[in-house]
């Protein structure tokens, strides 16, 4: 799987823990510790990882699919995620009737992509 690269700027406090829990066998690599990090941010805070979601679909840079995955939530609740942040959803995302979507159970989390242990 193909993973965007990402370039971030961070104190020396921090580049030192990470450095240090690497060679310390805690995490495999620098990309991994901050995989970790950010999944676990991700998972205690769903009010961000929700307007995270939101902002891409809002931005056109996702479908409602993957907004819901991000958000880790079904299509249906994404449809109620973005009707709760006002944001208009395109016609072509409105269920058709009768159809049904799955629920968050179908759906992968897309931190769990990334699972340093895999």
């Amino acid at each position: 799987m193909h993973m965007p690269r990402t370039t971030s700027t961070i104190p020396e406090d921090l580049h030192r823990l990470v450095e240090g829990s690497v060679e310390a066998g805690i995490f495999e690599n620098k990309s991994d510790a901050v995989r970790c990090v950010l999944r676990e941010y991700f998972d205690r805070n769903e009010a961000a990882r929700n307007a995270a979601a939101v902002h891409n679909y809002d931005t056109e840079d996702a479908s409602l699919g993957t907004a819901a995955r991000l958000a880790d939530v079904s299509r249906s609740g994404m449809r109620t995620v973005l009707r709760e942040h006002n944001v208009e959803i395109e016609a072509t995302d409105e269920p058709e009737s009768g159809a049904q979507d799955g629920d968050a159970s179908d759906n992968q989390s897309a931190l769990d992509a990334f699972d340093p242990s895999e």
